[in-house]
């Protein structure tokens, strides 16, 4: 169904909300600034007062989904009184929020935005996602929840595992009902278990 056209508002906000449909039905590669602008019905010159170009606009789909995701998990480790219940349901925010937000997700992690076009903004963003990891698992070690481990290492580990369930979600690799849900349980679960503190 094609989008309606653009007729006032926001357009910077309405040009990344097409970006993101067109990135979840067609791709990143398939996002050009001309398709956003004929779909949109708004000029080029219109498009690039906002966005320089595609690179740009990728930047700022990243951005906002790398601050949606810091509060995502920031939110589910505070409201569920940290610990270990708190830090597992910051491992269940993520993959939520790479469930409903897949266009967001590609973009966040897929390679796609080159250095030059990541802005001083971007790079914050991704890194007070990633801080929040840490800052969950120093207080867990501060406490002696879990290992003395290094834990920007053990927030790479944390990624690596979270990112990868996410990515066979929304890729459609786990196509039973249930599947996924029952994966991520047992691996938070195991997670948990293997960076706890001897006891």
């Amino acid at each position: 169904m094609p989008a309606p056209r653009y007729h006032h508002g926001n357009l910077r906000r309405a040009l990344l909300d097409e970006a993101i449909r067109t990135i979840q039905t067609y791709g990143v590669e398939r996002l050009t600034m001309r398709t956003l602008g004929g779909r949109l019905g708004v000029s080029r010159s219109a498009l690039y007062r906002h966005f320089a170009d595609k690179q740009a606009l990728l930047a700022a789909v990243g951005c906002e989904g790398f601050s949606m995701l810091r509060q995502a998990i920031a939110d589910a480790w505070e409201q569920n009184g940290r610990g270990v219940i708190g830090f597992q349901a910051m491992g269940k925010a993520y993959v939520q929020f790479a469930v409903a937000h897949p266009s967001h997700y590609r973009v966040m992690f897929g390679g796609f935005i080159e250095s030059s076009a990541q802005d001083e903004r971007f790079i914050a963003e991704a890194k007070a996602a990633f801080q929040a990891l840490v800052d969950a698992l120093v207080d867990q070690r501060n406490t002696g929840m879990i290992r003395g481990d290094d834990p920007v290492l053990t927030a790479r580990y944390v990624w690596a595992l979270v990112h990868g369930i996410s990515m066979l979600v929304i890729d459609g690799q786990l196509r039973e009902k249930g599947q996924g849900e029952e994966l991520e349980q047992y691996a938070l679960e195991r997670l948990c278990a293997s960076i706890a503190a001897p006891s």
